[in-house]
């Protein structure tokens, strides 16, 4: 086998010195294709690019008639050499004219070539090009030969991917590889970035293909997945994890296939072709990638997931490099681009340097992105295989309010985007003058604007924005940044520090919502077919009263002498209420006890987020201090729609007659007894939104900071009287199922109401 293969290597070692040779592309890629054709004892050898229109260009060849070059173009999916740029998989054929897809181009001369073999040249499993060898007499092509012809692929895809052939393109046939997309996600955190895209698990750039030593290739190979086996059994057994999103079921998917005979199997085959470990990693990782993402099973393409990570953790192992993008090597006007991230993750980057963030996962309710928000950083997600699409250093824009992202863009993008930049700086500033203006409405109607927060680099907000409070402090978030569960002493540091912050502000503190599809790290991590509505929040503080009494016993210290406000999250019935206040109670007297000053004074409450207790307001009014309403989550069980699912989570407006209707019952019952109400939700930090929500009788708001400016801008040129006899008869409507999102937006804009 290791003699066989002598003519492969020898091909391969002269593609590297033809690679090295201070030449022009053209001259370049006429030298390989020979080199090619001479090593596969073929008549033919032909090179075709792949252009951002779509089609496929000859760009060099040997053997057919070379006038064709750069002339000769198809479609993808025409002819042979379409079929395989279209389905990803080479094609043998000894009577190629026989084949239904031969299409033939007479300015070629290629009707005497018989046999047929092509290839797709990939690189991260797209197809930037197909390589092709002919020959005149009809033969079967080896499985050794389609090998050769797929690793010398791989290096013809580092010259595309490198942009060097763009100076033989001509005006309009630009090259797929380096041409602008425009990409859609979902909207995460408002604003407009413009930067460089920064990998968080960069790229292995391979710069040495060819092993000078096949056996110490396939010992760094065997050495490399031993240590990665390593690793990932460390991690399992620790409980820990050291990346993005990667959970234990995540990583026992990696352990599966690290052990996988067949995955090891055509990584020593592809050494013994004559690549080194590196280059033989990323031939199988492409090959397995582009029939991945050609597959309708959901599953199969999960996998590919899986198999990226692992394949990027064996070529982190063979070159030494870190896994992560470390914060130190973070540019300026960086753009970051990852699968998915933590929020612990996102806090160790310069917030300086870090102009947006965009991902291939995670949607606006992720605790990402409640972090991005808090910095005031740009954010997308759930952009499709933006991994692979971005190289190191690629200009990126990205526009975290409609969720759109635009890789290399064109100038004429680059200049609209700027200006939008621009104009939003403006209105930044416009908003920042009114900070110390109260947000009361033309006719007298006064709001409450409070801030959501989670972090101790919210609180500059307070001052920043001039809100009147924190109307939620997700306290989850310390846990979840955390490697091991915060003790009493550093929650008590917290608290306290977020209380001295706010000087004298408001402050409601949310007892921990975890659960579901916010999992601890460090706790066991239970399997529940439907989550959302699994074991979470209050629910779990309730059946393990230690965790929940930990906590509580350090707010009620944090609040020693100061008004102290607490909620509890996803209370469904007046029970669990009296359930969690019977605890505060105890931890209280446990405290006085022991010396401790008590709070000056102490306000319980719930969220209003489960529908039952739509239907149990007059109880629980009798018992609460005061009513937040979650409406993220209230929506979403109202309407069983998840909104982390992109199928479903927009099926149903929260400005449509019935969720107004929910939400203006709670405000209309609070209002019989006199309880304070504020609505912490999503929607509250939106002008339109925030229009409705005072029309029907709330007069406070929790949000964003960077949603206080607009929605004070709103308020302002409102006449919440007006609003809500507009609004009334609308809800009454027997045929008031529909969105009234349009009807609202006619009434702001015929009053100069800005939004």
């Amino acid at each position: 086998m290791r003699g066989a293969l002598a003519g492969p290597r020898m091909l391969l070692r002269r593609l590297r010195e033809a690679m090295a040779e201070p030449v022009n592309a053209q001259v370049r890629l006429d030298k390989i294709v020979v080199h090619i054709a001479s090593n596969m004892v073929a008549e033919v050898c032909s090179v075709y690019v792949l252009r951002a229109d779509g089609r496929l260009e000859l760009f060099a060849t040997e053997g057919l008639n070379r006038e064709a070059v750069h002339l000769t173009t198809m479609r993808a999916g025409e002819g042979l050499v379409g079929l395989i740029a279209r389905s990803a998989e080479p094609l043998a054929l000894s009577d190629a004219q026989a084949h239904p897809a031969f299409s033939y181009k007479p300015e070629t001369g290629e009707e005497i070539y018989n046999s047929f073999l092509g290839v797709p040249i990939l690189r991260g499993g797209n197809t930037l090009g197909v390589l092709v060898v002919q020959n005149r007499v009809r033969r079967a092509y080896s499985e050794e030969e389609v090998e050769v012809l797929q690793t010398t692929a791989m290096l013809l895809a580092e010259i595309i991917a490198s942009g060097e052939l763009q100076s033989i393109v001509r005006p309009g046939a630009e090259i797929a590889a380096r041409k602008p997309l425009a990409l859609s996600g979902s909207a995460i955190a408002e604003g407009v970035g413009l930067g460089y895209a920064v990998l968080q698990q960069p790229r292995i750039v391979i710069k040495q293909f060819v092993a000078e030593d096949l056996k110490k290739e396939e010992e760094r190979l065997d050495e490399s997945i031993v240590a990665v086996r390593a690793s990932i059994d460390e991690l399992i057994n620790s409980g820990e994890d050291d990346g993005p999103g990667e959970h234990r079921d995540v990583l026992e998917a990696f352990r599966l296939i690290a052990h996988d005979p067949g995955w090891l199997r055509r990584l020593r085959e592809a050494v013994l072709t004559g690549l080194t470990a590196e280059a033989a990693v990323e031939r199988v990782q492409n090959d397995a990638r582009a029939r991945l993402q050609r597959s309708t099973d959901p599953y199969l393409r999960e996998r590919l997931h899986d198999l990226d990570d692992l394949a990027n953790r064996v070529l982190h192992q063979l070159t030494g490099q870190p896994l992560v993008t470390a914060n130190a090597d973070l540019p300026d006007n960086a753009i970051l681009v990852a699968r998915n991230m933590g929020p612990a993750a996102l806090l160790e980057y310069d917030r300086k340097k870090l102009r947006g963030l965009v991902l291939e996962e995670g949607g606006a309710s992720s605790h990402v992105a409640i972090v991005a928000r808090a910095l005031g950083i740009p954010a997308i997600g759930e952009v499709e295989n933006i991994t692979t699409l971005a190289e190191q250093g690629d200009a990126i824009i990205i526009d975290g309010g409609t969720g759109e992202a635009h890789l290399r863009p064109q100038p004429d993008v680059r200049d609209a985007y700027a200006e939008k930049a621009r104009l939003r700086a403006r209105r930044q500033e416009q908003y920042r003058a009114l900070r110390d203006q109260p947000a009361v409405t033309r006719d007298g109607a006064r709001i409450s604007l409070q801030m959501n927060a989670g972090l101790l680099i919210d609180l500059p907000g307070l001052e920043e924005t001039g809100a009147e409070g924190i109307g939620l402090f997700r306290t989850e978030l310390q846990f979840m940044i955390a490697p091991r569960f915060p003790r009493v002493e550093e929650q008590v540091a917290l608290y306290s520090s977020v209380l001295a912050g706010a000087a004298g502000r408001s402050v409601t503190f949310r007892t921990l919502d975890i659960g579901g599809d916010k999992a601890l790290p460090y706790m066991g991590k239970f399997e529940e077919e439907n989550p959302a509505l699994g074991w979470r929040a209050i629910r779990i503080g309730l059946d393990r009263p230690g965790l929940l009494r930990s906590q509580l016993r350090a707010m009620l210290r944090a609040g020693a002498g100061r008004d102290l406000r607490v909620m509890f999250p996803m209370v469904a019935t007046a029970a669990e209420f009296d359930a969690a206040k019977a605890i505060v109670e105890r931890e209280r007297k446990h405290l006085v006890r022991h010396g401790y000053e008590p709070p000056r004074d102490l306000k319980l409450g719930i969220m209003v987020e489960v529908p039952s207790i739509l239907w149990q307001l007059d109880e629980i009014l009798e018992r609460v201090d005061f009513l937040s309403v979650g409406s993220n989550d209230l929506v979403q069980y109202l309407t069983a729609a998840d909104r982390d699912n992109r199928r479903v989570s927009s099926r149903f407006d929260p400005l449509s007659a019935p969720i107004l209707r929910a939400l203006k019952l709670i405000t209309d019952k609070a209002r019989e007894t006199n309880t304070p109400v504020t609505l912490c939700g999503e929607i509250g930090g939106h002008p339109l939104e925030a229009l409705a929500l005072v029309a029907i009788g709330y007069r406070g708001l929790s949000m964003t900071a960077s949603a206080i400016g607009p929605v004070k801008a709103m308020l302002l040129a409102l006449d919440a009287g007006e609003a809500e006899r507009f609004l009334a008869p609308r809800l009454a409507a027997r045929d008031g199922a529909h969105s009234l999102r349009a009807e609202l937006r006619a009434f702001a804009e015929a009053r100069g109401v800005p939004l």
